[in-house]
């Protein structure tokens, strides 16, 4: 049975198999609904094979087999599920025939989204205390098992970015000519060309992202949402190599999900921002929550005009007015950082403006460093982490001991953010400066959250 968790006490199961299958990236296209309290859109999540998988012979299953203990409990077939609202469309597809004939004469228990109940589900989902990933041998579908909680998935697809104009730049490669035969092979292969650019090619790279999110879809995919994860199938997919590297994920949070909180801020105004504890973003978005997972992402999230949308994000982003009384806002992220890490806040914030005498002392504070301090930052060690726009190795950055910021607040607290907060954080940012090195990101935005906001989740 499924381990009933108190997640204020107990430590959260990872559920996602990482080792076969590994996000690299997500792009997110959000609506923040404040009457309904539901934030709803799609999630595209690219991968890349994972570590365990590609150590294994490519030849044939033993290899991968011999990868796992002896004493660690695979998983049993369970059943999977797709949409209600789809099943009429898609019985009649032959890959859908052996998932459509399973489920006759047994009492339906699906909930009003075509998702099995917890129940049905509790006896095929692995205990987050095994220590081994979850596999399938013999002729099992190949099952990958993303984190989530308090989620309505509501629709999994393949995404056909080998239909992206333009991509063909990612099918030139030598390593493509064996694959040109399978349509399947070809858009791993692109995904894979496109999460392996070099970083000094990240604009592009976030480019193609985009691009191949809009994609048009190339298949469902059968899933199942149990209390702690998301587990996808493809029928007759049976090893991770095969298993589509880009899907997209139609879902909508619930009102009592546990990863944002619905309230109001200090002036009475209606807001949302994530908390982070107790579940971390696992009932934000479908994710991978392992300490393996390291992945980048970018995302658009529209609200009614009259909201502000706050993101970690490396970019300062400006509303675009997609129509009358609806804004959206986009972000995006380059550094590798884990899921949880991902932040919003949705809210009638006011940014606090800096007078422009302040903003020009400001310019001059950052450029002001002693020689001494400027000569030990450009003897840094270089780094050793994975491949990407480091701000450790840009000799700009590594004199700049204050980042841009923003600052946003409620109404009714502007005015005492003017006289105290702006000529606080210049001078915080320059002694953590002085104290720690280089800032390792690019710039900070500060929101004064409500009083009842009880976490380190936005930290």
């Amino acid at each position: 049975m499924e381990a009933q968790l108190d997640p204020m006490k107990d430590d959260l199961p990872l559920m996602a198999n990482t080792s076969h299958m590994l996000v690299k990236h997500y792009i997110l296209d959000l609506d923040v609904d404040f009457k309904s309290k539901v934030i709803e859109g799609i999630i595209v999540l690219f991968f890349e094979t994972g570590s365990r998988y590609r150590k294994t012979s490519s030849t044939g299953k033993e290899g991968c087999q011999s990868q796992f203990d002896d004493s660690c409990k695979m998983r049993a077939s369970v059943p999977c599920h797709i949409p209600a609202t789809n099943v009429s469309a898609c019985s009649s597809k032959t890959e859908y025939n052996d998932f459509t004939a399973c489920g006759k004469g047994k009492e339906d228990t699906s909930d009003k989204n075509g998702n099995h109940s917890n129940e049905e589900q509790a006896s095929g989902i692995s205990s987050s205390k095994n220590c081994c990933d979850i596999e399938n041998h013999g002729n099992e579908d190949f099952l990958l098992v993303l984190d989530c909680c308090d989620l309505s998935v509501l629709k999994v697809e393949e995404v056909d970015v080998a239909a992206v104009s333009g991509i063909e730049k990612f099918t030139r490669s030598a390593k493509l000519s064996d694959v040109s035969k399978e349509p399947e092979n070809l858009r791993n292969q692109i995904v894979h060309e496109l999460v392996t650019l070099p970083a000094d090619r990240w604009k592009e790279q976030l480019y193609y992202f985009t691009r191949c999110s809009q994609a048009p879809g190339c298949g469902e995919l059968l899933f199942t949402a149990g209390t702690w994860s998301l587990e996808i199938r493809k029928s007759g997919i049976q090893t991770p190599t095969d298993f589509p590297h880009a899907i997209r994920i139609r879902y909508k949070t619930k009102p009592e999900g546990r990863s944002v909180a619905w309230t109001t801020d200090q002036s009475g105004r209606p807001c949302v921002y994530t908390i982070g504890s107790p579940i971390n973003n696992r009932a934000l978005f479908p994710c991978q929550e392992p300490p393996v997972a390291l992945s980048t992402w970018q995302a658009s999230v529209r609200t009614a005009a009259g909201f502000v949308v706050l993101m970690s994000g490396e970019n300062s982003a400006e509303p675009v007015q997609l129509q009358e009384g609806i804004l959206s806002w986009y972000y995006y992220v380059t550094m590798p950082m884990p899921a949880s890490t991902f932040t919003i806040a949705v809210g009638c914030w006011q940014e606090v403006k800096q007078p422009s005498f302040t903003a020009a002392l400001q310019t001059n504070m950052e450029l002001s460093l002693p020689s001494s301090q400027a000569d030990f930052r450009w003897h840094e060690e270089i780094c050793g982490h994975v491949e990407y726009p480091c701000r450790f190795q840009n000799p700009a950055a590594r004199l700049q001991a204050v980042i841009p910021y923003r600052v946003f607040a409620p109404l009714c607290l502007m005015e005492c953010c003017e006289e105290r907060l702006l000529q606080l954080i210049p001078q915080c940012l320059s002694a953590a400066y002085t104290t720690l090195g280089t800032h390792p990101f690019s710039r900070l935005d500060v929101l004064i959250v409500p009083s009842n906001f009880s976490s380190l989740g936005m930290a």
